[in-house]
């Protein structure tokens, strides 16, 4: 299997060589794995850019790779056809930036003028993950993350706080003089009382009596093997007094668990930002999602009923019972009585925002001119 990975990156190398032939343009290329089509990020920083200054051209290429390198052969070949526009776009453009890995940008010798951009996808990190998780359950096999080159050739990488640069940092493979403080786009409409008035009246007309009762929101973070985590959901929802609260689960997108219970809502038209809008309490575990939450000064729990084995198998990079904002139990009934007596410190969550999300104010404009700085 290693001997067809490095045929098939020589091949590529060849074929990349061909396209830097092709003159560099006032172009920037956003390229993303995490979605089919442009994600929210992309979207926000693309307006403001195109907005900004109108002879820049700004391409974006989304395309998901279900499974990463375990990916299923017919999977691989229609990730190998859009790398042909990949390697296109790369090759004449002044400025990529990525949400996530991306294969050629890691393993290619680039143009001397390009610089690579990572703006990850997720706001904060407490898990830990790349270079951190080699040869672990969770992680990549480094026999492949060094054939890879898993991460290379990053100029600037974006963390939404210093507090969190170095494990950044050391995820990725790079020292923290690579890391820029920017928060992500998506802050300027978790701050927008005009968005949030937009995406409650969507959701509102969707699921007509969901603002009736107050709203508890669960959002676990994806894992492998979700056999125990579908156990866990109906143990909570077992825990759940339906006529005070709605229950709005909202599996990570990657997960298979089908919820079959006619009492909550199992919702999958809106993302898990949007929903946090309409959100009394949210429920997570090792999620990203609890970021967005502390912005939005929403009380956090924490439903940790694998906490040991997840410290074993990926680990996290905070020290999880004592620093995140909220009740950790094991135990859904903890939890929803939690809930019930109004247990929870807000002001933990308003300081654990300002810890690990420490710009929260025209974040996308500050992005676009740090590009538009690049681009010179």
């Amino acid at each position: 299997m290693m001997m067809i990975r490095r045929i098939v990156i020589l091949c590529a190398k060849i074929l990349y060589n061909i396209f830097k032939l092709f003159p560099t343009k006032n172009k920037i290329t956003m390229i993303s794995r995490q979605s089919d089509k442009e994600t929210l990020d992309f979207k926000l920083l693309r307006e403001e850019i195109e907005k900004t200054d109108k002879n820049i051209k700004v391409v974006t290429l989304c395309h998901k790779l279900e499974g990463g390198i375990n990916a299923t052969i017919s999977e691989k070949i229609k990730y190998g056809i859009h790398m042909l526009s990949q390697m296109y776009n790369i090759a004449t453009s002044k400025v990529v930036i990525l949400d996530s890995y991306c294969i050629l940008i890691s393993i290619m010798k680039h143009k001397n003028n390009l610089k690579v951009i990572q703006m990850w996808h997720s706001m904060g990190t407490m898990k830990k993950f790349g270079y951190q998780i080699l040869d672990k359950e969770e992680g990549t096999k480094k026999k492949v993350a060094n054939l890879m080159k898993m991460h290379k050739n990053y100029d600037y990488i974006f963390a939404s706080s210093n507090a969190y640069a170095k494990e950044l940092a050391d995820g990725f493979g790079y020292t923290v003089e690579k890391i820029k403080i920017f928060s992500l786009p998506r802050v300027d409409l978790l701050t927008s009382s005009e968005y949030k008035k937009e995406i409650t009246k969507k959701i509102e007309k969707r699921y007509s009596n969901i603002t009736k009762k107050k709203n508890i929101l669960y959002c676990p973070t994806f894992r492998k093997d979700e056999s125990q985590l579908e156990k866990e959901i109906y143990k909570m929802i077992e825990q759940v007094n339906f006529d005070k609260y709605n229950l709005i689960i909202k599996l990570h997108p990657l997960s298979k668990i089908e919820i079959k219970d006619n009492n909550v809502i199992y919702d999958k038209y809106f993302s898990s930002m949007d929903m946090l809008f309409i959100a009394d309490y949210v429920i997570s575990d090792y999620s990203c999602i609890i970021y967005e939450t502390a912005i939005l000064n929403v009380p956090l729990f924490f439903f940790a009923f694998d906490l040991q084995d997840y410290l074993n198998n990926r680990g996290l990079t905070i020290d999880y019972k004592n620093e995140v904002p909220g009740l950790v139990s094991d135990d859904p009934t903890n939890i929803i009585n939690a809930i019930d007596d109004g247990r929870y410190d807000i002001n933990k969550v308003i300081e654990f925002r300002k810890k690990y999300v420490t710009n929260i104010e025209n974040c996308t404009k500050k992005i676009a001119e740090f590009i538009l700085e690049c681009l010179k």
